[in-house]
């Protein structure tokens, strides 16, 4: 059992869980990527919260590669230009795919920012299978400005109240000149009809988690 003592996201007992309930594969859209992944989204979904319930972390998030995260990853790395040399945020990164997409293609400099504290050893573990070298911070940056040249999301418009706050966030920060990137298969709150299309993938998914085998998966600009 975790305890409240593994709050910390530094802590031993945090690493030590996501190697026992993953394995290290390559999402099938981004081959060139390795993460540690969970195999059976159900069984890791129960397990985390019969372990860790008492110090109320989200599902694991971090453990399996969505659609919207694919889609930009594989359109980072077939469009390294977009993000060389210049300091990224990969924003709710979860394994930190996206983010690992941004430091293969040379970045000059990689944040991961997401909310859940397991993501923090998730990504470092991630990062360390693919030689990359990444910042993460556990914070809500959202309506934060740190200068970042790209911002990438994958998957963030699942929900009204968040999606809400995040376009108005996004669309600051692209007024102001930076590259705003987001990855959608298709989520209820995503607001397709003033963002820029750059490419459409079919993305194989985990049916358990996506009612689905493939998912068509644009990944759009947002306006300058």
């Amino acid at each position: 059992m975790i305890t409240e003592t593994a709050l910390d996201p530094t802590s031993e007992r945090y690493r030590q869980f996501i190697l026992a309930n993953t394995s290290l594969q390559s999402p099938p859209h981004v081959p060139e990527i390795k993460l540690h992944l969970a195999d059976e989204a159900h069984d890791l979904w129960q397990r985390t919260e019969d372990e860790l319930a008492t110090i109320g972390l989200p599902p694991p998030f971090w453990a399996f590669a969505w659609a919207g995260g694919q889609g930009v990853a594989r359109y980072v790395i077939d469009n390294p230009q977009m993000v060389s040399d210049r300091s990224v945020i990969d924003f709710a990164s979860g394994s930190g795919l996206v983010g690992i997409a941004a430091a293969m293609a040379n970045a000059k400099h990689v944040l991961c920012c997401d909310i859940d504290p397991f993501t923090q050893p998730a990504i470092s573990l991630n990062a360390a299978a693919n030689d990359v070298v990444i910042d993460v911070q556990i914070a809500d940056l959202i309506g934060t400005d740190a200068g970042w040249d790209v911002v990438l999301a994958g998957d963030v418009f699942y929900d009204k109240p968040l999606a809400d706050l995040l376009l108005p966030w996004f669309a600051k920060l692209a007024s102001r000149g930076a590259e705003v990137i987001v990855g959608d298969p298709g989520r209820s709150y995503f607001p397709k009809g003033s963002l820029q299309p750059l490419a459409v993938y079919s993305v194989p998914v985990t049916r358990v988690l996506e009612d689905a085998d493939i998912k068509k998966t644009t990944v759009w600009r947002f306006p300058t």
